[in-house]
């Protein structure tokens, strides 16, 4: 039996993919804007069927036949860390292209990924929207938000909705998201506070923001958040705060303190609070300050994966 193909917009640096492909999904189209994600999602897994540029430019008669059509749409303009513009940002207004393909393909299922306030977001009316188009194209929709920490064994905080949309009933009656699983994974197996690391991760004792981090910051294994230079403290000290796409700016960044000074977490590190295999790496073309944008705006790829290792099961 061929392989379930996977269609995927918004693409990145392929988090998306990754768990798909882990659950034995064929990618066989891949779309992506920004430049630099691209660069490291080739670096990866090559460009053979991946596509640059803006979707709402590329020819679409040139994407192969897909049965599922995954996309992280762009989540900003929901996000409460960011504008809440919503669809009345350029951004917002993506999802819609989501829609397009939808309408002209009608692939089997449709997965999306987005911040877990889109389901709050103008009070309920953003998801309203959503939830009506995929609707009234015939699809069976449910949706689930899912912390990394529960569902994919990432002691991460990150909470994000996943919604699926079935265009036959059968398989979504017979989908079910996947359950919780115990937090096996330590903190101290990703960040290993008894060691040093690169001089550029660490903060600068000239740093407009050192002495305020120095005062907070005590000896302990800790993490803890700095959002818009105001350091938080963590509810729970067992989990990293959710990784973000502006910890590229050390005023809005996961910090510690090693052995040898206060720093940020290394791109490694957040790799590792994602799930990225172990031989993921960014190619030497991509600054540090973009790679950590990348991650930011990717996914936690283990509980991707055991969402499609359920859809999978769909197609068996």
């Amino acid at each position: 039996m061929q392989n379930p193909r996977v269609a995927s917009m918004f693409a990145g640096i392929g988090g998306i993919c990754s768990g798909f492909k882990q659950a034995n999904f064929e990618i066989v189209w891949a779309n992506e804007l920004d430049i630099s994600s691209c660069k490291t999602y080739s670096h990866n897994f090559g460009n053979k069927y991946l596509v640059e540029g803006d979707i709402r430019q590329i020819d679409i008669k040139n994407i192969p036949e897909f049965d599922i059509l995954a996309a992280g749409f762009p989540c900003q303009s929901f996000s409460i860390g960011g504008t809440q513009k919503g669809f009345n940002d350029n951004r917002g207004i993506l999802f819609f292209e989501v829609s397009r393909l939808m309408k002209l393909f009608k692939p089997k299922i449709v997965f999306l990924e987005n911040v877990e306030n889109l389901i709050e977001h103008d009070n309920g009316k953003t998801f309203l929207v959503i939830y009506n188009i995929l609707t009234a194209y015939g699809y069976s929709v449910c949706y689930q938000i899912m912390p990394s920490y529960e569902y994919g064994n990432v002691p991460q905080a990150r909470k994000r909705i996943y919604i699926l949309a079935f265009h036959n009933r059968e398989q979504y009656e017979n989908f079910e998201f996947p359950e919780p699983i115990p937090l096996k994974k330590k903190i101290n197996e990703i960040v290993h506070f008894s060691e040093t690391v690169d001089n550029i991760f660490y903060y600068d004792v000239n740093d407009k923001i050192y002495d305020r981090i120095n005062k907070h910051i005590g000896k302990n294994q800790q993490l803890f958040r700095i959002f818009n230079g105001q350091i938080r403290n963590i509810r729970n000290p067992d989990i990293c705060p959710t990784l973000t796409a502006s910890m590229n700016n050390k005023y809005n960044a996961v910090v510690l303190r090693d052995k040898k000074g206060i720093r940020c977490l290394t791109l490694r590190e957040c790799l590792d609070f994602q799930g990225f295999s172990n031989d993921f790496t960014f190619p030497d073309s991509i600054n540090v300050s973009d790679a950590y944008k990348q991650i930011g705006n990717s996914v936690t790829i283990p509980v991707i994966k055991r969402i499609a290792e359920q859809i999978m099961l769909l197609f068996i």
